[in-house]
């Protein structure tokens, strides 16, 4: 029996609100986070990301009051992400009310990171959240950027994967920064060469539009399929996703 693949919208927060752009750029107010995280849960997602995508260029902590407010009201799995830079941090995340916590920048500037946290709260609240685009100066063709895509990292990030893997983590979030709201469809090469890398269930984000797209990156090898805007705009619900899968040949929950 193959695990179901979960359906998991995403809450791209900044100043309190959830927003929505183009490759991080361009953002425009998609509404409360804890109102859509309600509607989230009632539709049917499997869990629900938070990502507060200013945390980390801003150098400043997650919100941890939304972050509260937002588990008070779903029922389902919670990863919070954003500013995390120490086992600390996820400490309190944890006990704001996040089941799963994601780290990037931090990890990146000290892989140890990882392991510290997965020591210390068991690797299945870990969430490697990787960045990543398309670059011909890495040997998978892949790189790592930071603060919203707008740097590069420098390494590639199937490699960076593979490390990550090894340190601890429990799930990989891979969002093509080069597919981010455009709508085009799931990086389906990225997921491939990421499948190969890690034995740690893979989220894949990134570009989706229609729920083939959907079905295309479960097909590459995502464990999970992370949207924003289709959803957030209507363009799809969580309940066309499941059923598009399941017609596929895929068993969702």
């Amino acid at each position: 029996m193959s695990l179901a693949v979960r359906v998991i919208p995403c809450l791209d927060v900044d100043a309190g609100r959830v927003v929505k752009g183009v490759n991080f750029v361009d953002l425009r107010d998609a509404g409360d986070p804890v109102e859509m995280a309600r509607v989230y849960d009632a539709e049917g997602a499997d869990e629900l990301t938070f990502l507060d995508i200013t945390a980390s260029s801003d150098e400043r902590s997650t919100t941890y009051d939304v972050v509260g407010t937002t588990a008070e009201q779903v029922f389902i799995p919670l990863t919070v992400g954003g500013g995390v830079r120490s086992a600390d941090d996820v400490d309190r995340l944890l006990r704001a009310g996040a089941d799963k916590v994601g780290v990037n920048t931090a990890a990146l500037a000290r892989p140890e990171l990882i392991a510290e946290i997965a020591h210390r709260f068991g690797n299945q609240v870990l969430v490697l959240s990787v960045d990543a685009r398309r670059s011909s100066d890495q040997p998978s063709g892949f790189e790592v950027t930071t603060h919203g895509g707008r740097r590069s990292a420098g390494q590639d990030a199937i490699a960076w994967v593979r490390v990550a893997t090894d340190l601890g983590i429990g799930e990989v979030l891979l969002n093509s920064m080069d597919a981010d709201g455009t709508r085009d469809g799931f990086d389906l090469e990225m997921i491939a060469a990421a499948r190969q890398a890690t034995h740690v269930p893979l989220i894949a984000s990134g570009g989706a539009g229609t729920t083939e797209h959907f079905c295309d990156a479960a097909d590459a090898g995502a464990d999970a399929l992370l949207a924003a805007s289709v959803f957030h705009f209507g363009v799809l619900t969580i309940g066309d996703v499941k059923d598009a899968l399941r017609t596929s040949g895929h068993t969702v929950r």
